[in-house]
């Protein structure tokens, strides 16, 4: 993240009352994945922040060099997996779920590569421009690129809730802006960008349960034979 350590603790505070306020509203086991995005982001952050402490000389180097690979390690081997298959779980069965699996199969491809080369070799980083630019040394990570934008933008925009398409265009923007601004230190600032973005997660979730709690509330209060009438006239349109 930009400027220091505090800004990423500040952030990580925010983003993670955010994520409680996010767990307050799982319903299923399939919301899941999608909720916990958020608290990720927050730790995320968290673990940036001590990425800082050590480029500053406050904490050892050592200390510095797990929470670069830990902050890697989640960007590039989970994220763009977990994205479209979150977005999947809480998809509704028809067309648009089924369009999201390539999705999810390219951000599978993507997350492998990308956790391949952030163990295989030492990631290294540095301070560029009061951010952090991290650096795997791996062949392909140009086409590991585009995949990674697809699976963690392409899902999104399929989704069938305004609040999910949202995310993803938001999203996308960051992706575009960051390449244009400072592409050096792109993992860092994009993943900033969409942490703070997952607060579009938890408008998701609210505005869900309101809306199914709104039909839990109009079926208690609706003869079974006006519910039937609706549903045939929701069947026949």
């Amino acid at each position: 993240m930009c400027f220091s350590a505090t800004a990423d603790f500040v952030a990580a505070g925010g983003i993670g009352a955010v994520a409680v306020a996010t767990a307050m509203q799982v319903r299923t086991v399939r919301d899941v994945p999608f909720a916990a995005l958020p608290g990720l982001f927050a730790l995320h952050q968290l673990a940036e922040g001590f990425v800082w402490l050590s480029l500053e000389g406050h904490v050892g180097s050592g200390v510095g060099d797990v929470a670069a690979f830990l902050y890697v390690l989640y960007a590039f081997g989970l994220l763009p997996v977990l994205v479209p298959a979150a977005l999947l779980l809480i998809e509704p069965p028809g067309r648009r779920r089924r369009h999201m699996l390539p999705f999810v199969v390219i951000g599978a491809i993507t997350a492998v590569y990308l956790f391949w080369a952030s163990v295989a070799r030492p990631v290294d980083y540095e301070q560029v421009h009061h951010s952090i630019a991290y650096h795997a040394h791996a062949p392909l990570l140009g086409v590991a690129a585009v995949g990674y934008v697809l699976a963690t933008v392409g899902a999104a925009l399929l989704a069938g809730y305004r609040s999910i398409v949202a995310f993803g265009v938001a999203n996308g923007i960051g992706i575009v802006v960051t390449l244009i601004v400072l592409a050096a230190a792109f993992a860092s600032l994009w993943c900033l960008w969409a942490a703070l973005t997952s607060v579009l997660v938890l408008v998701f979730f609210v505005r869900r349960n309101r809306a199914e709690g709104s039909r839990v509330r109009w079926l208690q209060s609706t003869s079974p034979a006006e519910v039937g009438r609706a549903t045939e006239g929701t069947a026949a349109r």
